[in-house]
């Protein structure tokens, strides 16, 4: 950690950056993940440049995910660890119904293969419930509750922490990020709504241990979603 820059001066001549500089120098240190570099004034001496390059430098290495920088803590080498990510919030703010869906495609549908080689018979009676509670729902938001509740037991039925983890923190910004009126709207959803053939299929194909179909009907499904989501959004505008 305090290794003199004549230790590694003929990486770079003298008419490098400040940036090459400091790259030289995490590159011979080979820091693992997560490790807090010395602090500034120790870099400023180690490398020989001035605060203001070192700082420029360092912000350069952040956006590039090369480094992480907590304030009040110290820089850190590599990318920024989830426990100090942006918060759902400002995620939201960020981001788009459009980016929303891509993302649900991208993610749920594996979702559905790894349900379906790893469910218990007990998340297949949760799965069931579900089902039983959207088609039997008096209104659109009891609909919506059964609908969510069905996607995340989906997720439980995978047994994976982190999977389960990743799905949680998408389906928070994917109830921030708000669609349309729906759950606002007077009276039920009608016998023939799209989603309880689709959420039926997905279900079956996890019953008989069907993966790959598992995954085909829950794409379906979602294409559906967003079809007729982007369908009501359009018309609002």
């Amino acid at each position: 950690m305090t290794a003199d820059i004549r230790d590694f001066d003929d990486t770079f001549d003298d008419g490098s950056s400040a940036l090459t500089q400091l790259r030289a120098y995490l590159a011979q240190l080979d820091l693992p993940e997560n490790t807090r570099l010395p602090a500034e004034r120790e870099l400023v001496e180690i490398l020989g440049v001035s605060r203001g390059e070192l700082r420029k430098s360092l912000a350069v290495l952040e956006k590039d995910g090369e480094v992480w920088r907590h304030v009040g803590k110290g820089t850190f080498v590599g990318g920024r660890p989830v426990d100090v990510a942006t918060s759902i919030a400002a995620i939201a703010d960020r981001t788009n119904p459009a980016e929303v869906m891509r993302t649900r495609l991208l993610i749920e549908p594996e979702i559905a293969r790894d349900a379906a080689l790893n469910a218990t018979r007990e998340d297949i009676e949760n799965m069931r419930l579900c089902l039983s509670g959207s088609i039997n729902a008096e209104s659109w938001r009891q609909y919506e509750y059964w609908d969510n509740r069905l996607h995340r037991t989906l997720a439980q039925a995978t047994h994976n922490a982190l999977l389960l983890a990743l799905f949680d923190k998408l389906n928070a910004v994917r109830r921030t990020v708000v669609w349309s009126r729906r759950r606002d709207a007077a009276g039920r959803p009608p016998a023939t709504h799209h989603s309880f053939a689709e959420h039926d299929a997905v279900v079956q194909a996890i019953v008989e241990r069907d993966h790959n179909e598992a995954a085909i009907r829950m794409r379906q499904h979602l294409s559906t979603v967003q079809h007729n989501l982007l369908a009501i959004r359009a018309a609002a505008e």
